[in-house]
Parts: structure tokens; C-alpha cells; sequence
């Protein structure tokens, strides 16, 4: 049934023709190469620089993903630098040279790739050189950020310190100047314990040919080309990374972008785009379908919300149209998340939102617009509290006077906080785990007593 599913796939192409290599033994998916004609197009427009992703399921069976990267790529969508995708036997000289040469054989642009980025734990250094002798092969800026980002955690530091260090990160990474980079470099060294330093390697922030690959990017671009490459091995982690079965994580990946084939067009426009030198023969765009169920989303607010209420809405509308993922549905309810944050959404009337946005005004956040605008509907009257409703508000203060409290900020906040520790425990060793239990028993007890159960 996967099987049939790989074959029914999944973009619209205009040329329906596309490759699919695959070898089975027994059940299991053995050897796996994909790639759409459409895919293949996007390579042979951009070429020179090619980024490798991996992503490990649960048997350790690895999916590698080549995305195009570099200045002259614009184009819009989470898979849309996707052109290639692959599952080789094993990993290690003979499956990986198999499966670089079953690539170069049907992308004849891989003589013009001039770099390759790739993540710290990439061991198969020479067999990439051997396969592509002309390319450069660098450590990604991505890649040193999801390392550092880890490192941090496993280190057990106090959380103002960790804050410190993850901000500090998330500010050089969008900013990677030789200053910067020596700023950070300066930071790990004073604050990270000296026998833990080489753990970081940050060496690599002082290793200038890294980031001359990312330092053209400005502040803005840096930042959405991070939380684009986050949303991206987020989707495949997802689909790909929580399944045993190769053949079943990939009908699923498959099935996630068929649903989001929408994006093909804004692939095409972008290559037409960058193709097109006389403006004059530009062809106008047609509106888009979410452009239009965005403009009818802001005429409801501004129908049924009063002003102020409105305005809050459309504060969190923006950033829905600029950065939105819908990552999974269920019968009741739906999980959101837009880039920084997951919530949970519940739909019926009167929808409502785990976040502190909703939590603290009862007002449509961006996950319920998000929600809204991936189902193609509006706001509704009942979907809104009657403070809120046009005509029945007095002000904005008297509203946000009685609505704000600070014992909902309380537990908000400890409620943030407590899903954090929770997750952090849920992905640490056993011993770590253990220790740091043995830690959150002591502070229990000390606050509450050792003679009452404290449930953690």
C-alpha cells in the first residue's frame, strides 16, 4: 500500500514523468531515490550550492534530503529547496557512493556544485570528496546552530546563564560577522566550565570559511532562512523520524506535500521570476487562495470585533501570513504551531487557545487565525466573547483592565515552565534524568516538606 502510494505521488508536475529507484528485501524499504522532474528543474536552475540533511527513524534507517541554498535561491515554502531525496542500504562507503552516484546520474548539474554544507556529525568526508572532487565542503551554519543549541541544554547550566547563551546564539546567527562570531566565541569560554568547553568545538565560530557561506544573508533574511530549515527538519522529523516502517514515514512525508502541492505555483512564479529580465512582459499575478481567505479573514474581525479588539486580532493576523504551519489535526482538537511555539487549538465555539495571548484577552490569536485560515473559513459571532463584540465595549482599558490578571501571568508562566522541564526530561539519558529528578525532588520537599507526596 506505501508502495502505491510512492508511485501515485504527490506534486502536480507538468511533466508527469519522474524518478523513483527503489530495491526491496523482505518487507523493509531497502535502498530508496526520489526525485520529480520538478525537482530536478529546481537543481538545474541552482545548482552551485547544495545543502544535506539527515534525518534518522526510529530502526536508524537515515533519509537524506539535498536542498539547493545560496544567494540566487528565492523561493518560498517549507519543501520548496527540496530536490532530491534518499534512503541509502547502509551508511557507509558503498551505500553512500551508490547513492551519490544514482544522483549525479540523473542530474547532469552536479559538475557545476561548487559548495556543499553539511552537519557536524557527517562522517563520510571522503566519500563526499570523492563523489563531487570539484565542491567545497563546509559545516552549515544551520546545522552549528541546532549543535550549540543542544549542547547547551546537555549542560545543565543555571537558566539565566542558558538564556544568556541561547540568545546570544539566536543574535550571532543572524548577524555572523568576524565581530560577532569573536563575541560569542569570547561568551562560550567565560561561561562554559573548562572541562566541557571542547564539547562545543567553538573553534568553528572562528573558522571564517563557514560563515562567509551565510554572511551575505542580512538580519532579516538570516532569520527566515533559520526558522525555514527549523520548519523544514521539523516536517521531516515528523513524518520520517517517528516511523519504523521507511515505506510508511515516506507515504506520509509524500502525503504532506501533495496536500501542500499549492506551493508548486509559488515555486514556478519564483523561477519565472528570476528567469524574466524584461519587466514589460511581466504577466500580473492572479490572487492567491490564501491571500483571499486572509483579506475575507480581516473583513470579519472588522465586522463582528470592536476597534481595539480588531486591531489586537490583526496584530496577530500579520504574523500568521508571514510565518504559519499547520503540523497535525485530531478529532477534537488541532496542534498549531507558528514557528516558535506550539499550542493547542480548540475549535468549537468559543474557540480558545492554550497561549497567553488567548489565555489572558479571550480574543482569536494567530493559532486560531492559523487554524481559520488553513480550513478556508472566517471568524464567527460565537467564536468571540461579548466584551468583544461590536457595539457592547465600552474601551480598550476598562477591557484589557479587567481581563489582564496577574495570577493568570503566574500560572502561565509556570505552566510554560513545567512543559519545558517536561520535555527536556522526556529526550535526556537515563542518568541525566535521573539526576535531574533527584534535583526537582529536593526543591519539592524543601518547599512543600518531605511528608507530602508532591506530584512532579
Amino acid at each position: 500500500m506505501a508502495l502505491t502510494m510512492l508511485n501515485g505521488l504527490l506534486i502536480k508536475d507538468s511533466s508527469p514523468p519522474m524518478l523513483l529507484h527503489q530495491v526491496n528485501k523482505t518487507a523493509q524499504l531497502d535502498t530508496f531515490n526520489y526525485q520529480s522532474c520538478f525537482m530536478q528543474s529546481i537543481f538545474d536552475h541552482f545548482p552551485e550550492i547544495l545543502f544535506i540533511h539527515r534525518t534518522y527513524n526510529p530502526r536508524g534507517k537515515v533519509l537524506y534530503t539535498f536542498l539547493v541554498d545560496g544567494p540566487r535561491v528565492q523561493l518560498e515554502g517549507h519543501l520548496a529547496r527540496a530536490v532530491y531525496f534518499a534512503i541509502p542500504a547502509k551508511e557507509d562507503t558503498e551505500g553512500l557512493a551508490q547513492m551519490f552516484q544514482v544522483f549525479k546520474k540523473f542530474n547532469p548539474a552536479w559538475e557545476r556544485v561548487c559548495t556543499i554544507l553539511v552537519d557536524p556529525h557527517f562522517l563520510p568526508l571522503p566519500t563526499l570528496a570523492m563523489e563531487f572532487p570539484a565542491a567545497e565542503v563546509l559545516l552549515s551554519a544551520f546545522h552549528i546552530c541546532k549543535f550549540l543549541q543542544a549542547k547547551f541544554y546537555q549542560l545543565s547550566l543555571e537558566r539565566p546563564m542558558e538564556r544568556l547563551l541561547l540568545t546570544s546564539l539566536q543574535s550571532t546567527m543572524c548577524s555572523a560577522t568576524a565581530g560577532n562570531l569573536r563575541k560569542l566565541y569570547t561568551l562560550l569560554s567565560n561561561c562554559i566550565p573548562p572541562a566541557r568547553l571542547p564539547e562545543l568545538h567553538s573553534h568553528w565560530l572562528l573558522n571564517d570559511r563557514i560563515w562567509l557561506a551565510h554572511r551575505w544573508r542580512s538580519r532579516a533574511e538570516s532569520s527566515r532562512y533559520f526558522q525555514s530549515l527549523e520548519v523544514t527538519t521539523h516536517i521531516l522529523s515528523q513524518f520520517f523520524g517517528t516511523t519504523p516502517s521507511e515505506k510508511q514515514g515516506m507515504a506520509s512525508l509524500f502525503r504532506y506535500m501533495q496536500q501542500n502541492s499549492a506551493d508548486v505555483a509559488n515555486f514556478n512564479q519564483g523561477l519565472c521570476a528570476q528567469n524574466n529580465h524584461a519587466p514589460s512582459d511581466t504577466i500580473p499575478e492572479s490572487p492567491k487562495v490564501e491571500q483571499l481567505v486572509e483579506s475575507r479573514i480581516q473583513h470579519s474581525l472588522n465586522a463582528i470585533c470592536t476597534g481595539p479588539a480588531a486591531q489586537l486580532c490583526l496584530g496577530e493576523l500579520a504574523v500568521v501570513q508571514k510565518s504559519t504551519h499547520l503540523i497535525g489535526s485530531g478529532s477534537e482538537k488541532m496542534n498549531i504551531q507558528i514557528l516558535e511555539d506550539t499550542h493547542k487549538v480548540q475549535p468549537q465555539p468559543p474557540a480558545s487557545c492554550s497561549c497567553y495571548f488567548n489565555q489572558a484577552f479571550h480574543l482569536p490569536c494567530r493559532h486560531i487565525l492559523a487554524m481559520l485560515s488553513a480550513r478556508r473559513q472566517v471568524l464567527q459571532p460565537d467564536m468571540l466573547p461579548a466584551q468583544w463584540t461590536a457595539g457592547c465595549a465600552t474601551s480598550l482599558d476598562s477591557i484589557l483592565g479587567s481581563k489582564w490578571s496577574e495570577t493568570l501571568d503566574k500560572h502561565l508562566a509556570v505552566t510554560h515552565l513545567t512543559e519545558e522541564v517536561g520535555q527536556l526530561l522526556q529526550h535526556c539519558s537515563k542518568e541525566e534524568f535521573e539526576r535531574r529528578y533527584s534535583t526537582l525532588r529536593e526543591l519539592a520537599d524543601s518547599w512543600i516538606g518531605p511528608y507530602e507526596q508532591v506530584q512532579l
